[in-house]
């Protein structure tokens, strides 16, 4: 066995030049996983480069994968998604995944971007103030998610009231409303980055209703699940296919 050419123009495109130490004391596994990975898997997107490294920037980061994260953040760069970009995404995965998790991984994309030449900080991307960013916030979750918000808001004990404000306020009226990243592209992400933590299936399946609202249909997420199941493995990909399927039950 050897590696498809097809794989090998695909790995190509994210890791130019890229000399692997697996391949001198793994090459079998390499040879099983490029080929699925970088052609079998690939043979089944309509992505764009862009949006697929994106998606796997935000999946890398659920699952807590901050070598491949890092190799991938390379990879972003090479293929012309921009600094502003990757920051954007890494920012978008905080209220998600929570800044314990997400602290090494800021380092690390600073330390890639330093050694590209890349100065930081960047500039800045908030288009909210302390006294917007609720308001703004909750505009942007019923823009998403409709008349849910309201209902959310009437039935949440009043103990648990301000946890329904601080997400429409923090979640979505600090980092949603950021430019640099489009509404739709940051919901995807948020769908990425969800079915690749794990364990949340119930918000899972809510921003799959959020993708399909604001216009991300039901192909275009299988899509991203299929993409990514090199990097969180069959029994997440399967469980994201299931809520998928769930919420979307009467479309094919």
């Amino acid at each position: 066995m050897s590696i498809t050419s097809t794989a090998q123009q695909n790995h190509e495109e994210l890791f130019p030049n890229h000399k692997s130490t697996l391949k001198e004391t793994d090459p079998e596994f390499i040879v099983l996983f490029d080929n699925f990975a970088f052609d079998e898997v690939m043979a089944n997107t309509k992505l764009d480069s862009k949006t697929r490294v994106m998606m796997m920037l935000g999946s890398t980061i659920g699952c807590q994968a901050l070598g491949e994260y890092r190799v991938l953040v390379g990879a972003a760069l090479n293929v012309g998604i921009t600094p502003v970009q990757i920051k954007e995404i890494l920012y978008q995965a905080v209220p998600y995944v929570g800044i314990a998790k997400a602290f090494d991984f800021l380092h690390t994309t600073n330390e890639v971007m330093q050694s590209r030449g890349i100065a930081l900080p960047l500039e800045e991307q908030s288009t909210t103030t302390p006294q917007t960013r609720f308001e703004k916030g909750l505009e942007v979750q019923k823009t998403i998610f409709g008349d849910r918000i309201d209902d959310m808001y009437k039935q949440s004990p009043a103990n648990q009231l301000h946890i329904q404000k601080l997400l429409s306020a923090n979640c979505f009226g600090d980092y949603y409303t950021r430019t640099g990243l489009d509404l739709k592209t940051r919901e995807l992400l948020t769908f990425s980055i969800l079915l690749s933590l794990g364990g949340c299936e119930p918000q899972l399946k809510g921003h799959v209703q959020g993708n399909l609202n604001i216009g991300n249909d039901k192909d275009l997420l299988i899509d991203v699940v299929t993409q990514l199941l090199p990097y969180v493995g069959y029994p997440r990909t399967l469980n994201a296919l299931r809520c998928i399927n769930e919420i979307s039950s009467d479309i094919k």
